[in-house]
């Protein structure tokens, strides 16, 4: 099988940002947002995934973090996309449910071609790291619709911030670790395409 890599960048009045991913990696990441939080997010990403990943974002951080996190989310999702190709021989979904301390979050993904997500998030607190619980909704948001996947992710509870938005992206690089294993030469579908 080619090797599984895909590159995108995107640069716009409020952010300029860069991507690439490696699908069969050893989960190596080199992450700089200028955002900490997200780096640190993003690093558990890569690592539980076992995707490599390199990703640079200058963002307009003084105003907050929606715009950074919005545009790296569509960037990793596009560069995510194209390292898939037609996703022939993919398991196509996936399933894991992390703890982190107190707090325990499911996510599920379908590699489906179909975007839409699903967000279960009633236990965030208003404030994580700094910046309000909905940058992180966008965040899934952006991803699932430029990566056209169908992404389910339930808080199921917890109580501090930072511990349920961990085993969140945990979860997620889980999910699309198993999502992404080669199984075979078929496209999963019974409709011979995932795009």
């Amino acid at each position: 099988m080619n090797e599984r890599f895909g590159a995108y960048s995107r640069e716009t009045g409020e952010t300029r940002v860069a991507v690439e991913i490696g699908l069969d990696g050893s989960g190596a990441a080199a992450v700089d947002t200028g955002y900490g939080f997200a780096d640190h997010m993003l690093n558990l990403l890569a690592f539980w995934a076992g995707f490599d990943l390199k990703l640079t974002c200058r963002g307009d951080l003084e105003v907050d973090a929606h715009h950074s996190l919005e545009d790296v989310a569509i960037c990793l999702g596009e560069a995510f996309r194209q390292a898939l190709g037609d996703r022939a021989g993919i398991a196509r979904v996936g399933l894991a449910k992390v703890p982190m301390d107190e707090a325990l979050c499911e996510v599920v993904v379908d590699l489906s071609g179909r975007a839409y997500l699903v967000y279960r998030e009633n236990v965030l607190p208003p404030v994580i790291a700094g910046e309000e619980k909905d940058v992180w909704r966008e965040f899934f948001k952006s991803f699932c619709h430029s990566a056209r996947a169908n992404l389910h992710i339930h808080y199921e509870y917890g109580q501090n911030g930072h511990h349920l938005v961990e085993a969140a992206f945990k979860a997620l690089g889980l999910a699309l670790r198993r999502a992404t294993a080669v199984e075979g030469a078929r496209v999963p579908s019974t409709k011979g395409s995932l795009d």
